[in-house]
C-alpha cells in the first residue's frame, strides 16, 4: 500500500471516530506516519476535496492546524451541492470523483459506477462531462 493511501485510510477512520470533524497537527501526523509533511498535504488537496464531500480548513504558525470536516447532508440537499458544484466545465478526473461519491454515498451501485465512469471518459467535452453529471443528479432527486 503506498503511503498516500495509507494517510487517506487513517484520515478517513479519524474522521469516523470524531464523527465526522477532525482537527490535527501536521507535524505531528508526518511524524507518526514517518513521512514528510508535504505527503499529508497532497492526500489533504486531492482526497479531501468539496468534491468528495469534505470542508478542509488550516491556519498557519506555531499553533497551527488543519480541520477536515466531512459534509454532513440529506441526498436531496447532496445531490443539489453536487449539482452546482459540477460547474459548466469539468475534466474526467473530477468527473470520476463525483461519480465515486455519490456511489460512496450508496446513491448508485457498482455496476453503476462503471458504467457512468465509462461514459465520461468518452464525452467529448468538459461542458458535455459536466451536463451529463448534472442530468444524473437530477435523475436521482427524483
Amino acid at each position: 500500500m503506498l503511503i498516500s493511501d495509507t494517510i487517506a485510510k487513517m484520515l478517513v477512520e479519524m474522521l469516523d471516530k470524531s464523527g465526522g470533524t477532525l482537527e490535527l497537527k501536521r507535524n505531528d501526523l508526518a511524524e507518526k506516519l514517518g513521512c514528510v509533511p508535504s505527503q499529508i498535504n497532497y492526500v489533504i488537496s486531492s482526497r479531501f476535496t468539496p468534491e468528495m464531500g469534505y470542508i478542509v480548513e488550516s491556519r498557519r504558525g506555531g499553533g497551527g492546524y488543519i480541520r477536515i470536516i466531512r459534509k454532513q447532508m440529506g441526498k436531496d440537499e447532496y445531490l443539489m451541492h453536487f449539482y452546482h458544484a459540477v460547474g459548466n466545465n469539468i475534466d474526467e478526473s473530477s468527473g470520476a470523483a463525483f461519480i465515486n461519491n455519490i456511489f460512496e454515498n450508496g446513491l448508485i451501485t457498482q455496476r453503476e459506477k462503471l458504467l457512468l465512469t465509462a461514459v465520461l471518459a468518452e464525452a467529448g467535452s468538459g461542458e458535455t462531462r459536466a451536463a451529463i453529471l448534472k442530468k444524473i443528479a437530477l435523475t436521482l432527486m427524483k
